[in-house]
């Protein structure tokens, strides 16, 4: 996806990227079927050309894909000096050397492109909001409810009024207990729309008894229920219960949305910049449309920076039908200052000034 020059005559350089440690405390663990984050062990980049600086954040997940600080790190450092004088414009010389060297780290391809987008629309004086059509500029994310027992979903459910949607992460354990969080929050918050994200942690025959037992709850949306790498067991829960299903870890590039629609397997597609770095992540949005599916636009663990990133694809492209941006909600420390405003559900992208926004607090 060839991005036009501001000007063709006069190339702009990268000069340096370098990576540091983003170790950030948290409130409370971040719990998925596949296991628990009790702290955001991240990476922050920093990009320099002329005149300006990008930054960009990692956000491994090991209970999701078993990526690490670590292995972001080491990408990282390979990445440096093969992109020191590549024109911050070339598209093409920049994923190349993305692809040679963040192949197993897709979080460092992330911190990367992020970098990029965020130095290119400085330099422009820009929101990369604006720059990708700046379609919205305000959006309305749900709120996690994490693994746990029936008493945590019950608590969180009231605690979380200032949310219309709910997502529920399930799967993992005993489909039987899942069936009794998502009924119990349900019967807190009758007014709240409820999404389940099972990250893969079902089989079939668990995933339609969840879906049957949890019938009454009116779920909307059936996240990734079973395991990645099987479209048609993916295909039979969505038959078999009737719900809309929307696909995560099944899709990590482009192609792979073609294959969801081809068999039968989703109704929705969740995006993630961090799963498939933010070049890609903008190919799986249009082929999702092309599709004739919905887009959803998702995170890992991750700070202002990286969700004010995936903020601004979704505000500038617009027409996300689901919006998952509410992780730095659950960190205890804010290592950023500028970037987008939120209250309760609503984010609001409007004071950015340049790029997604976010700086560091401290020099990076």
């Amino acid at each position: 996806m060839k991005r036009a020059r501001q000007s063709a005559a006069v190339p702009t350089p990268i000069l340096s990227l370098g990576a540091r440690r983003l170790d950030v405390p948290m409130k409370k663990a971040f719990g998925i079927a596949g296991g628990a984050q009790v702290e955001a062990n991240n990476v922050l980049v920093e990009l320099r050309v002329r005149g300006a600086a990008g930054y960009g954040e990692g956000a491994p997940f090991p209970a999701f894909n078993g990526e690490t600080q670590e292995r972001v790190l080491e990408a990282t450092s390979l990445a440096a000096p093969r992109l020191a004088g590549i024109d911050l414009e070339d598209d093409a010389a920049l994923r190349d050397v993305v692809r040679a060297t963040c192949s197993g780290s897709p979080s460092a391809a992330c911190a990367i492109e992020t970098a990029v987008f965020d130095a290119r629309a400085r330099l422009r004086g820009a929101s990369i909001r604006a720059m990708l059509g700046g379609a919205e500029h305000e959006l309305v994310t749900d709120v996690t409810i994490t693994t746990g027992n029936v008493e945590d979903a019950t608590r969180e459910a009231r605690a979380l009024s200032a949310f219309r949607t709910l997502k529920i992460k399930v799967g993992g354990g005993d489909p039987e207990l899942d069936v009794a969080r998502v009924l119990a929050v349900r019967a807190v918050r009758p007014d709240a729309r409820l999404l389940v994200d099972a990250n893969g942690g079902f089989t079939v025959d668990d995933a339609v008894r969840f879906a049957a037992g949890a019938g009454g709850a009116g779920i909307a949306l059936f996240e990734q229920p079973v395991a990645p790498g099987d479209w048609d067991a993916l295909a039979e829960v969505r038959g078999r219960t009737g719900l809309s299903v929307a696909v995560d870890e099944s899709v990590t590039v482009a192609d792979d949305v073609g294959e969801a629609r081809r068999r039968g397997a989703a109704d929705a597609v969740n995006v993630k910049i961090m799963k498939s770095g933010v070049f890609e992540a903008l190919e799986i949005v249009r082929r999702t449309r092309e599709e004739g599916l919905l887009p959803m636009i998702g995170g890992m663990v991750e700070t202002r920076l990286a969700m004010g990133m995936s903020a601004c694809i979704a505000a500038g492209l617009g027409g996300f039908a689901y919006v998952d941006l509410d992780t730095p909600l659950f960190l205890a420390a804010d290592p950023f200052e500028g970037g987008y405003a939120q209250e309760g559900e609503r984010i609001d992208l409007r004071p950015i000034d340049a790029g997604h926004g976010a700086r560091p607090r401290a020099p990076a």
